[in-house]
């Protein structure tokens, strides 16, 4: 069994970070929230989306782009230790802009460290860093005196998004600023796990932070190269549906770059508001605490046999102790969306607020249950 501390990326992928490295120069890859409308190619209108006729069927690239070009930005970080460049999104008129905590932290939080943003006219503007939060790879800049011009991002609604929609991914891949590219959602709830380790350190310095981040992941078929942690991924009404931030890759012998294999995946964008905001306010995000330790495990439920999540520990005092999970419990889903491993199950939680109720459903002695669980506030790790 693999417990949560040892899990693997994607299948037999490596989940790489989609920096500089993603960070190009050197290694490594609330607004209107409309309704789904799936039984129509109209998208959801609203007075305030970017494109208001957009289409699923055919979507308006053209008038996408120029819509949501002006919310993305590059981003420069230099160090004594290298230099690198990511993308990022303007979240406010205040100069606020949210980013990958890869990117903004790639050369180091020191002072010897300098952030640059540009904007989509050219214009180059110093930075700082707002708040990080390295478990969700999320970070927010601050503009030093920002323009008066700047154009926030219209946000849009994770559960508005469904497998086939259109999308478009607009970043700085390979230091190449502005760039869109295309694709589908690919997939929904992809659990992708990723790490600052030293095989993906932007600037070789073989450094490890030692934080593994399990994200729900929105999966893209639009391609997704190094620069582009940070950017956009936006649907066909322009409006942002996630933060672009790791690639799927096969693995390179010579050690260089990982490029599109046309797997991307994204933080959803109500993962990444509820934590930008909470950067923005705090400087620090809090992290929802179920309060067990899982390990990849099957039951029998009936004639079935369901993978999941087995519980093989349960923390006195948690959420999870207090609505009565119990060890050797197999969590199946979390709500109506499967849970088909411990490392599902931990991307699930990571994307919920402390003080949320999750409904999970449970395999005890053959038979399925569901337990409310009140998520407490993670403290540590």
């Amino acid at each position: 069994m693999r417990r949560v501390g040892e899990l693997s990326a994607v299948a037999v992928l490596a989940a790489a970070l989609a920096s500089g490295g993603t960070f190009a120069a050197t290694s490594l890859a609330d607004g209107d929230q409309g309704t789904t409308t799936s039984a129509s190619s109209q998208l959801p209108q609203s007075s305030v989306v970017p494109v208001t006729d957009a289409q699923r069927s055919a979507p308006d690239w053209q008038s996408v782009a120029s819509a949501v070009g002006p919310s993305v930005v590059s981003i420069t970080v230099k160090s004594a230790q290298g230099e690198g460049q990511g993308s990022g999104v303007v979240m406010d008129d205040r100069g606020h802009v949210l980013t990958n905590n890869h990117v903004a932290t790639g050369a180091g939080e020191g002072s010897g460290s300098q952030i640059t943003v540009t904007l989509s006219d050219g214009s180059t503007y110093a930075a700082t860093i707002a708040g990080t939060d390295p478990s969700t790879d999320l970070a927010v800049l601050t503009i030093t005196d920002p323009p008066k011009e700047l154009t926030p991002i219209t946000f849009g609604a994770s559960d508005s998004l469904a497998v086939g929609d259109p999308v478009m991914a607009i970043g700085n891949p390979l230091g190449l600023s502005g760039t869109v590219t295309t694709g589908v959602v690919s997939a929904l709830d992809r659990p992708v796990s990723t790490s600052d380790s030293s095989s993906q350190d932007p600037f070789g310095q073989g450094q490890s932070q030692g934080e593994t981040v399990v994200t729900n992941a929105v999966q893209t078929s639009a391609a997704i190269n190094p620069g582009n942690s940070g950017g956009a991924l936006v649907d066909a009404s322009g409006r942002l549906v996630g933060i672009n931030s790791s690639i799927a890759s096969t693995g390179s012998s010579s050690g260089g770059q990982s490029g599109s294999i046309g797997i991307g995946f994204a933080i959803p964008v109500d993962q990444a508001r509820m934590i930008a905001d909470q950067l923005i306010t705090d400087g620090s995000a809090q992290h929802a605490f179920l309060g067990v330790t899982p390990s990849d495990g099957t039951a029998k439920s009936g004639s079935a046999t369901r993978s999941g999540a087995k519980i093989e520990q349960v923390s006195q005092g948690s959420g999870a102790a207090k609505a009565g999970l119990e060890v050797g419990d197999l969590v199946v889903a979390v709500g109506d969306t499967p849970v088909t491993s411990a490392e599902s199950l931990v991307a699930h939680v990571r994307e919920e607020a402390v003080g949320s109720t999750v409904k999970l459903t449970v395999i005890r002695d053959g038979k399925s249950t569901q337990v409310d669980v009140t998520l407490g506030e993670r403290t540590e790790g």
